[in-house]
């Protein structure tokens, strides 16, 4: 019987009150199928992975198109799904909490929003304006019943501000307006990331790792990270597979790309299953 969207939030919230997890992000529902059956306990949306899909760039897609990829990946998956919701879809605190009613009936389990503007000039919103605005989220999600998990994301370090101690105050802010977890992609050392782990305790943090990385996970489990993202790192794992074999028959005329290519029997396996 697939669990209710109730119970897959609720299993989400108790995810994050101890231990550390991994929480992969699909970008389709093929993907999305295929991580569950890997054994993950929950998954996370990319808005990169979903974009380059779409042959669009990140940031590119307008919301309804993103609310109808969410929909399409809570629907190929009984587990709960955090949403890579940006920054929201709007600039004021009103247009944000609007997209997070949206964004709440899709039937996603979290979702996170973003403290990064888009302009390369003036990358993130004042602390009070991203406070705003977080709060809004979280008002729009306890109108509608309370039980989505909200991410406070810093963009710091993505958007070329990587001032910790700024970085600290704001996922401290976004602690105080509501936020569940949250969340500073782009820091890397044990240092940055002890730092952000004991700015918010006890909230649960999420530690981006979107590419090779020099700690594994039972060691940023011992640093207190509660759940581990990758981002668009998979997306781009397979864009790289299909990229290298395209260019060799391109290029080269030749078929060696195709070497360790899933079979046949394995995808059809797989999504036969149900």
């Amino acid at each position: 019987m697939p669990r209710s969207t109730a119970e897959k939030r609720a299993a989400f919230h108790t995810l994050h009150r101890q231990g550390c997890f991994a929480i992969p992000n699909p970008w389709d529902r093929g993907s999305a199928r295929y991580l569950e059956s890997l054994g993950f306990q929950a998954l996370a949306s990319t808005s990169s992975g979903h974009a380059w899909s779409q042959a669009q760039a990140d940031g590119a897609m307008p919301r309804d198109a993103v609310l109808a990829h969410l929909r399409e990946i809570v629907a190929a998956t009984d587990l709960p799904v955090n949403a890579d919701f940006e920054d929201g879809y709007g600039d004021t605190p009103e247009q944000v909490a609007a997209s997070v009613r949206l964004a709440v009936a899709t039937g996603v389990a979290g979702l996170s929003i973003e403290d990064g503007t888009g302009n390369p000039a003036d990358p993130q919103y004042p602390l009070d304006v991203a406070v705003a605005r977080l709060a809004a989220a979280r008002a729009a999600i306890d109108a509608a019943g309370g039980d989505t998990l909200l991410v406070g994301r810093a963009e710091n370090f993505i958007v070329g501000r990587p001032d910790l101690d700024d970085t600290l105050a704001r996922l401290r802010a976004y602690a105080a307006a509501g936020a569940d977890c949250l969340y500073a992609p782009g820091i890397r050392t044990r240092e940055q990331i002890a730092a952000v782990v004991a700015a918010v305790a006890p909230k649960p943090v999420n530690l981006l790792v979107g590419g090779t990385f020099e700690l594994t996970m039972a060691e940023i489990a011992a640093l207190g990270v509660r759940r581990v993202s990758v981002g668009g790192g998979l997306a781009r794992a397979a864009w790289g597979g299909f990229m290298r074999a395209a260019k060799d028959l391109a290029q080269q005329g030749r078929f060696d790309g195709f070497a360790g290519a899933a079979t046949g029997a394995e995808l059809n396996g797989l999504f036969g299953a149900r």
